[in-house]
């Protein structure tokens, strides 16, 4: 399937106002399911952490993890929200061809959590006030792989189902309609996420790992000609998980929808599906309401009502707002709003933080973050989070430039040795044999090999040129395949201009 017929952005934000609601998954990374025993763990073989409860098997009987449930209050007490005294399960019902028993447990008309604000602050520097309407409890469904084709639905031959995450618990956040954002929506939708996703890192009540699915974000567009107060009708891109695919659905939808509008014809209210390779959404199916879950409520379930003093002891055990820690790093690291805004918008911040907590200075760790790791990132096609390097590693690099045993060139090279899967910072920088040369007997032929070679360099510099040392340098560097102390070097070929 192409992609549609687009607008121009600027032309759609300038023809139609934009309304975005965002709908955050949450996977909590409790060490069991949210009704059994069953083990809440990624990555396992297919269908073995399953029991007869998440399975929906007859007869059998869930049960609340009540970790879970102050992992919920938790998260609807960082975002504002006012928390339930009295609240309850629902069936929601329609075909799920993930979850076995064809209904998931979640919460309706009774959520955990409720009426919450969160700050947004966006590139522009204006911060936006987004009104959140619920935080509720639920399981998350089965994985489904579709075999054949490109590994989706469409051109499928077969799919296969895996059991292993259904009764995971989830906690969706649901926004309210956010109006007023205009060009900036992508930027926002894409912002509000990774905010959501620092929260619940920061209090670990979530792996927040977007490329495994434990964040993950459906994101509900809508646009209506300025100036008209009815809503128009909205598409839900649905289990967007990383965050430059948020902004990046996002701004398309508003070009198809402008461009169908401006043509005269209808949204259809429907899901829709990114697909990141080629950057389009495609069509899912229609759109149900809620009345079409026919919710009715838990029979099996008793209402879950959390006491005054659990609230209030769960709130004192909250970490540092996000706004607030971001404010407060800026200033302690003396960076420019450029230069932490590049660590932000790199998803980098917790890296760069621990990496400065062991030592490193702040321009060298984003340095490294946001450049060289970044870089071999990109070129191999994975999240940072996903390449063998740690905060320590960093930290073990820039000690060793430190001593004068590497330079930035040699310092690369073992970071990628470390990154290969060949071993500590130490070892692949004595298995490979990076470490500089600081030898003055070695340095010496070669600054003298050189000199021989280039005659007339030796006379600018004695000319008073030291300047011209350089290209001495240059020639000793690669003679030695980049180990020689440039340093030292310089000072050796000084000396020889002297004598």
């Amino acid at each position: 399937m192409a992609k549609a017929e687009l607008m121009d952005f600027d032309e759609a934000i300038e023809k139609y106002e934009v309304v975005i609601g965002l709908e955050v998954h949450v996977e909590l990374n409790t060490n069991t399911k949210m009704f059994c025993g069953c083990a809440n763990e990624f990555g396992e073989q297919p269908n073995t952490n399953v029991c007869p409860v998440c399975l929906g098997l007859p007869g059998a009987l869930p049960v609340v993890n009540g970790k879970a449930v102050e992992y919920s209050i938790a998260i609807g007490l960082a975002l504002n929200c006012s928390i339930a005294g009295d609240g309850r399960f629902a069936r929601k019902n329609y075909f799920y061809p993930d979850l076995s028993k064809n209904f998931q447990t979640s919460q309706y008309d009774e959520p955990i959590a409720y009426e919450g604000q969160l700050e947004v602050p966006v590139a522009s520097g204006k911060v936006y006030n987004v009104a959140i309407e619920r935080a509720h409890m639920e399981e998350d469904a089965g994985k489904l792989s579709h075999v054949g084709g490109v590994g989706r639905i469409q051109g499928a031959e077969y799919s296969l189902v895996d059991f292993n995450r259904a009764g995971v618990p989830l906690v969706e956040i649901v926004t309210k309609p956010i109006f007023d954002s205009g060009a900036e929506a992508p930027e926002l939708a894409s912002a509000y996420v990774r905010q959501i996703r620092e929260i619940v890192k920061a209090m670990d009540v979530s792996d927040a790992r977007m490329e495994r699915g434990n964040v993950r974000c459906d994101a509900n567009v809508s646009l209506r000609p300025k100036g008209q107060q009815r809503l128009g009708t909205r598409t839900e891109t649905k289990n967007v998980n990383s965050l430059r695919s948020v902004e990046n659905a996002v701004r398309y939808e508003i070009q198809r929808q402008a461009a169908i509008l401006a043509a005269g014809d209808e949204i259809t209210q429907e899901t829709r599906h990114w697909h990141e390779d080629k950057k389009y959404t495609s069509a899912g199916r229609p759109k149900s309401d809620a009345d079409d879950y026919r919710y009715f409520p838990e029979p099996d379930l008793v209402p879950v009502q959390p006491t005054e003093e659990l609230i209030e002891e769960i709130r004192t055990r909250l970490p540092e707002n996000p706004a607030s820690r971001r404010a407060r790093l800026q200033q302690e690291w003396s960076l420019s709003d450029n230069e932490f805004r590049d660590i932000v918008n790199s998803d980098l911040l917790d890296e760069v933080d621990s990496t400065v907590s062991l030592g490193v200075s702040a321009q060298s760790a984003k340095k490294w973050w946001t450049g060289e790791i970044a870089r071999i990132a990109n070129l191999e096609g994975k999240e940072i989070t996903e390449l063998s390097v740690t905060p320590e590693d960093v930290a073990e690099i820039e000690k060793m430039i430190s001593a004068g045993k590497l330079n930035d060139r040699l310092a690369r090279e073992a970071l990628s040795g470390v990154i290969a899967g060949e071993g500590s910072v130490a070892e692949v920088v004595s298995a490979r044999g990076l470490e500089v040369v600081s030898d003055d007997g070695a340095l010496t032929a070669a600054v003298d090999k050189a000199l021989a070679e280039q005659p007339d360099v030796l006379e600018k510099i004695r000319a008073g040129k030291e300047q011209a040392a350089g290209a001495i340098i240059g020639s000793v560097m690669k003679e030695m395949r980049g180990q020689a102390d440039a340093g030292r070097v310089r000072e050796l070929i000084l000396e020889r201009a002297k004598s």
